[in-house]
């Protein structure tokens, strides 16, 4: 079993700084892959960002292109969403999910498929 836990969240002034971290704790042959996603009050879910944690590669969904950074330790087996420039719109809780993904990480962060361990998510609120 593995389990996967965020912190970093909080409240956040416009245009400022956020950094979200995630351990995951467990077998590391039960993921190759972390991902960031948020959820927003009265919306669907989305994916953010995703990572291969072999060789760093990641794909970011529109929302954050140029503005998020994600990253991943693998000797501390943590990942990272570095956010710059944030924005009201950026408010929702945001959850870490781990699995092994055979999509491409863009399929996989449309749908979700795949990404087994889910934290119980951390609240960024950006206020103008």
């Amino acid at each position: 079993q593995a389990q996967v836990a965020e912190s970093g969240g909080g409240s956040v002034q416009a245009g400022g700084t956020a950094k979200l971290s995630c351990v995951f704790s467990g077998s590391i042959y039960n993921r190759n892959s972390m991902a960031w996603f948020r959820q927003a009050p009265g919306k669907e879910r989305e994916g953010v960002a995703a990572i291969r944690t072999a060789d760093g590669s990641s794909w970011y969904a529109d929302s954050g292109k140029g503005r998020f950074t994600i990253t991943h330790d693998n000797t501390k087996n943590t990942m990272y969403l570095h956010m710059r420039n944030l924005k009201p719109e950026d408010t929702a809780m945001y959850y870490c999910a781990a699995g092994m993904i055979g999509d491409a990480l863009s399929t996989a962060l449309k749908t979700g498929y795949g990404f087994n361990y889910w934290g119980q998510g951390t609240q960024v609120t950006v206020s103008s």
